[in-house]
């Protein structure tokens, strides 16, 4: 698989959907904490049109803190007309940016997920292309930290042919959480709010840890 030419494919997507929103739509709350469907549109854009000189300005002004950084930059670009957001990640849909020190499965991973943080509490529905979810789900289920709410937890799409199996061979004891590979997508990156559509005896031993 070309991970470039995928998202390639998803930034015009992403843009499809940007310009098909209604002013109200875009003001919504995403599933991105603080920040509007605009914003997170913003965000899409944001790392293809800021200049590193002004990314290290911003990291500096916000001493190092990534997240705070990000969270203005993005900002500032969702201020632009929305015609231009979409038209921006149409122009630069073939662009090769990735953030430092990781590949494509990145960029490929933020649009999937940052256009459900879109579409889900609009409640605008569209089938995530299978392969591209898989890449994703593998991207994440290698990075899952020790002591995290997912560590030594199975995982298993009951909708792909994906499973990722921390401990070796299933056993009686093991704790496995299942279910649609885009909910497990989204658990993975952190938007526990699909946690409700999966299943298993994971389940209950990830929402405790996520509590306490």
């Amino acid at each position: 698989m070309d991970l470039l030419v995928e998202i390639a494919d998803e930034r015009r997507g992403a843009a499809d959907l940007i310009d098909a929103l209604t002013p109200e739509q875009l003001r919504s709350p995403s599933l991105c904490d603080g920040w509007t469907v605009q914003d997170v549109a913003g965000h899409l854009l944001m790392p293809l049109v800021t200049p590193l000189p002004r990314v290290v300005l911003s990291l500096v002004r916000h001493r190092f803190d990534v997240d705070r950084a990000n969270d203005a930059l993005s900002r500032a670009v969702a201020r632009r007309p929305v015609a231009a957001l979409a038209a921006g990640l149409r122009q630069r849909a073939s662009s090769a940016f990735r953030p430092p020190g990781l590949g494509f499965e990145a960029p490929l991973n933020d649009l999937l997920v940052h256009q459900q943080d879109i579409r889900r509490p609009l409640g605008l529905h569209a089938e995530l292309v299978p392969a591209r979810v898989r890449v994703c789900l593998d991207f994440h289920a290698a990075r899952i930290r020790a002591g995290s709410a997912l560590d030594g937890i199975r995982l298993k799409a009951t909708d792909l042919d994906w499973v990722h199996a921390p401990d070796g061979p299933l056993d009686d004891g093991e704790l496995v959480l299942c279910g649609p590979a885009e909910a497990l997508l989204l658990v993975l990156n952190r938007r526990y709010v699909a946690l409700g559509e999966l299943d298993g005896s994971g389940l209950a031993p990830v929402r405790a840890r996520l509590a306490g």
